[in-house]
């Protein structure tokens, strides 16, 4: 038997929502091609035609990237910072949650809640005060300090993602690897935490294009004088008089391909992690 296509009569409000969509869509990409372009393009032709494609591939950018700052020092400092940051979120934050869903009392009720509060407290009015609880710890001016800032900012986030995830993982599983003699620590890593995987993958590619991209914490926080990260170097080429934005684009150019391809990996579990973690609870 043949299979005659359905035709769909489009109504007119959905007519205007597809368009709506597509201006948006445009909006929202046109950046990237935008600095996709200037990354191959010289800096006099970027500032006499900036919208215009470049007229031929223009490679000395790059060159003069590497060659005008320790682009490739930042470049091994953000993978440290991004990397040892997540395998610390992802194994510190699901534990957490874990104890939490497992213990049912009034003690795990208040952690859930107190953790939560975190996403409504702006990060610019504790910024200060965190910045000297740093130096009083000695965690300024090395990774420490980063890196222990972007473990306890996924918390509040990654106990809500978790916490909604586990309730949804069968408690039938951990009762029978309690028969079998393991303890709570043995049954969340040999048991539950293998289950996390569309969970995890959330995590590592909310934080870590968070923590790929971030400007602020590495600025602040790491030495003066040394390389920094990736987008510190970048903006030094913006002056206040001049700048390198052939450079500027050159260094975003780089910067955006390991993030485009770690989510590009990631995708299918990402979305399966956020609507799993919305849907169970």
């Amino acid at each position: 038997m043949s299979k005659e296509k359905v035709k769909h009569n489009y109504k007119p409000y959905e007519w205007a929502l597809l368009a709506l969509t597509a201006v948006i869509a445009i909006i929202m990409i046109y950046p990237v091609l935008f600095a996709i372009m200037s990354a191959f393009k010289s800096n006099g032709e970027i500032l006499k035609n900036p919208a215009a494609p470049p007229t031929a591939l223009y490679f000395k950018n790059f060159v003069d990237l590497f060659q005008m700052s320790d682009f490739g020092g930042a470049i091994i400092n953000t993978v440290f910072l991004t990397v040892f940051s997540e395998l610390l979120i992802i194994c510190v934050v699901p534990m957490a949650a874990f104890a939490i869903t497992r213990d049912h009392s009034k003690k795990s009720a208040f952690f859930y809640t107190f953790f939560i509060s975190g996403m409504m407290i702006p990060f610019h009015l504790y910024m200060f005060p965190l910045f000297r609880e740093l130096k009083m710890f000695g965690m300024f001016g090395n990774f420490v300090g980063p890196i222990m800032i972007y473990i306890s900012g996924s918390i509040a986030f990654g106990t809500l993602l978790y916490c909604s995830f586990l309730k949804g993982v069968p408690l039938e599983l951990e009762e029978a690897a309690m028969l079998d003699g393991y303890n709570r620590f043995q049954i969340f890593w040999r048991v539950t935490f293998p289950l996390l995987g569309p969970c995890n993958a959330s995590m590592i590619i909310l934080n870590g294009l968070n923590i790929w991209n971030d400007y602020l914490m590495p600025y602040l926080v790491l030495p003066s004088g040394k390389a920094k990260t990736i987008t510190v170097e970048i903006a030094g080429f913006v002056g206040q008089f001049t700048a390198r934005w052939d450079i500027v684009f050159a260094g975003t150019l780089i910067s955006m391909i390991p993030a485009i391809a770690i989510f590009v990996a990631f995708q299918k579990y990402f979305v399966k992690g956020i609507t799993a973690g919305a849907t169970k609870g």
